[in-house]
């Protein structure tokens, strides 16, 4: 297909989409300690900033993520809640922790609160240790938007809905595709245990594809370690087809442990979520596709939509998807170009 987007941009009802499941990583450092917006508020959101309830020079927006400082992902994140601030004439904070850890996060949500903001976007990898926190908010009169990381939680929590990607169906789509490729047997490369979105992203893969998928666990911090663990891998399964990683430092790690095994032209790889990297490996064949969830729509979305609630309260009433969005290699160019600009 040429010159044309392939995408899978499906119709969800709002039962499956409950139901399809996504949850993000985890992890107390301030990312952006600046914040986001600052006194950089667009001139045009000024004009009508007085309107409604509050002034939107008055509204500041807390966001606690899970995203760590070398998740490519993570900056991307930040530019789509930056630029929605600036156009929607509001303060935002983006937070996010300085390595997986779960007591940090939670850290970063107490401070959150504690500062009384407007409005909270927050993401939420796990509900358990994470949504007191978000009830907690809620309680005080704070409006919540959780994005990226806690679709089968929101509703239930209190929030007023939910950006990101149906990950179980996203899996599901990924499997179809390596299967439509020819793929019968399938190493999931799972570069964070115990991560629920990734674990959700495996289990669909496994539905999708239909024949023998194996989830293999390599250290995420470590490249070397994510290159030898799936190498070893490869060595260890020989009559795998296929491969696809949960994220995309895994992808490049993934395929250069192709390559050191002899298995290239042998094992047909993929991935979930891109950067400009993976970007390129799509635009040049070595990868079937990328699954783009579209992260800085997620952020911004979020923004956009707190600051009419508070302002207008006006909001979504259901959750909305912002992805799977697959990158094929016809369009991998005009996703290069706007990688470099930040918003994917």
């Amino acid at each position: 297909m040429s010159g044309e987007r392939e995408t899978s941009r499906m119709e969800i009802s709002r039962r499956d989409l409950l139901r399809a499941g996504g949850v993000g990583i985890a992890g107390t450092v301030l990312l952006g300690a600046a914040g986001c917006g600052g006194s950089q508020q667009a001139s045009s959101s000024k004009s009508g900033g007085k309107q409604g309830l509050v002034s939107r020079g008055d509204i500041h927006i807390e966001m606690p993520t899970h995203m760590i400082p070398p998740d490519p992902n993570t900056a991307i994140m930040q530019n789509g809640a930056e630029q929605a601030a600036r156009d929607m004439g509001v303060s935002v904070k983006f937070r996010g922790p300085d390595q997986f850890s779960m007591p940090q996060i939670r850290q970063i949500f107490e401070s959150s609160i504690a500062s009384n903001p407007s409005g909270i976007a927050a993401t939420l990898p796990d509900a358990s240790a994470l949504g007191p926190e978000i009830r907690k908010a809620v309680n005080k009169g704070i409006p919540v938007v959780l994005f990226n990381a806690g679709l089968d939680h929101w509703k239930q929590l209190g929030a007023l809905t939910y950006f990101g990607q149906t990950e179980y169906e996203a899996g599901v789509e990924a499997g179809k595709r390596m299967a439509q490729a020819g793929v019968k047997s399938a190493l999931v490369i799972n570069h964070q245990q115990g991560q629920l979105t990734l674990e959700t992203r495996y289990r669909g893969v496994k539905k999708g594809l239909g024949g023998s998928v194996k989830e293999v666990a390599v250290d995420g911090s470590d490249p070397t370690a994510m290159r030898n663990g799936t190498a070893s891998a490869l060595k260890q399964n020989p009559d795998v087809d296929g491969l696809i990683t949960l994220g995309p430092e895994a992808a490049v790690q993934a395929l250069r442990a192709i390559k050191s095994v002899g298995r290239s032209g042998q094992v047909k790889a993929a991935t979930f979520d891109i950067s400009p990297e993976v970007l390129k490996d799509v635009r040049d064949g070595n990868l079937l596709f990328a699954i783009d969830q579209q992260m800085f729509l997620q952020t911004y979305l979020s923004v956009v939509t707190l600051t009419t609630y508070i302002q207008y309260l006006l909001s979504p009433v259901s959750a909305v998807p912002t992805g799977p969005d697959f990158v094929i290699r016809d369009m991998a160019d005009k996703f290069i170009k706007l990688s470099r600009q930040g918003i994917h």
